[in-house]
């Protein structure tokens, strides 16, 4: 049972930081490694200033879906984190963890909304940008998608553990 507790503890942990980085990284649409797009900025390498050099995305109603979902799913998945700690203290022998496996699948299926408005929706989402077909989706991209089944596993698992002493 132990293991167990560690085994779902540390998966809560890697999706949590998956999620955070997948929200907050720049790499969600890339074009030759040195121009890449995201949830908040378009940025571009400038080779003479070794530097990237950013600017705002353009604020689409597609591109606002997908980052509420990400930061929902972020919250959510941390309020469960946090509500899993209380009830591992507090709670009495026997007792099901529901709330924070409900918690944790609402999280993932946020983030799998997130991740399928930015699939089907990329042209309108990146309008402004350079042509699509020279372009990529991103590791961020990537990371969205592997937390979503991540999620709902270890949402299933909450809502089946049951605490022991």
């Amino acid at each position: 049972m132990a293991y167990l507790l560690m085994f779902v503890t540390l998966l809560h942990l890697i999706t949590l930081a998956m999620q955070f980085i997948a929200t907050m990284e720049k790499s969600w649409w890339e074009w030759d490694g040195l121009e890449n797009s995201d949830l908040w900025y378009n940025c571009r390498f400038d080779n003479f200033t070794g530097s990237w050099l950013c600017t705002s995305s353009k604020e689409t109603d597609w591109l606002h879906a997908v980052q509420i979902l990400m930061v929902i799913s972020v919250v959510f998945s941390s309020v469960s984190f946090l509500v899993f700690l209380g009830q591992l203290f507090t709670m009495s022998k026997g007792g099901l963890f529901y709330f924070t496996g409900l918690c944790q699948v609402f999280a993932g299926l946020t983030a799998f909304s997130a991740a399928l408005i930015y699939t089907l929706n990329n042209r309108e989402i990146l309008q402004d940008s350079r042509e699509l077909t020279s372009g990529h989706f991103g590791y961020c991209f990537i990371l969205a998608w592997v937390c979503v089944p991540l999620l709902l596993l270890s949402g299933v698992i909450y809502i089946h553990l049951r605490k022991k002493e």
